[in-house]
């Protein structure tokens, strides 16, 4: 039985990553964009993607895995798909990645995901510093910019009229809404602030 789990599991992963990226990749929209853009582009879906992976690592539903362990990977990971998101978009149009990073942009996307990337960067450092932190403290700035990074990323996706396609955009966003909040309920996180 916990092999099948574990295909079940593993399969709803792939499909709800690959048939994303697979539909974004067909896009009409890319045909006139330079490559930098593209790679730009798809390192923001590859983001979302991970926003996915990192809850359900973290509840324990990826068998076969050490899940902490691969749980700071893909962090860094999804830290690497952010930086590589942003210096794509820097390059083929820094006035606008500026008015994004000072909160200046008229979309409201760009404020979810500069909002997004801010707390993922700040997750970050809480990572660093741990140790110093204690565990209690840890978890709880954890969770809270966990929240942060899924909602704005999950609104600045949904935002944007961009290359993904609007039906499977709108399933993954609501499967990563659903996994952060399983993950939260899981982990009970609201108890610490006691």
């Amino acid at each position: 039985m916990s092999l099948l789990r574990g295909v079940v599991a593993w399969g709803a992963l792939a499909l709800a990553i690959a048939v994303p990226l697979i539909a974004a990749a067909q896009s009409p929209l890319l045909q006139w964009r330079e490559p930098l853009y593209v790679i730009a582009g798809f390192s923001g879906i590859i983001g979302l993607a991970l926003l996915l992976v990192q809850p359900l690592l973290i509840i324990g539903v990826l068998p076969g895995i050490p899940a902490r362990r691969i749980h700071i990977w893909t962090g860094t990971a999804l830290v690497f798909a952010v930086v590589v998101h942003v210096a794509g978009l820097w390059v083929t149009s820094p006035p606008d990645v500026v008015d994004v990073l000072l909160f200046r942009s008229p979309t409201p996307f760009s404020v979810w995901g500069a909002v997004a990337m801010w707390a993922l960067f700040a997750t970050a450092i809480l990572a660093a510093v741990r140790k110093q932190l204690g565990l209690r403290i840890w978890r709880f700035g954890h969770s809270v910019a966990a929240v942060v990074i899924v909602t704005g990323t999950v609104v600045h996706a949904w935002l944007i009229q961009g290359a993904m396609e609007n039906v499977t955009k709108g399933a993954l966003c609501v499967i990563v809404l659903g996994a952060g909040a399983w993950a939260l309920y899981r982990r009970r996180v609201w108890r610490m602030i006691r």
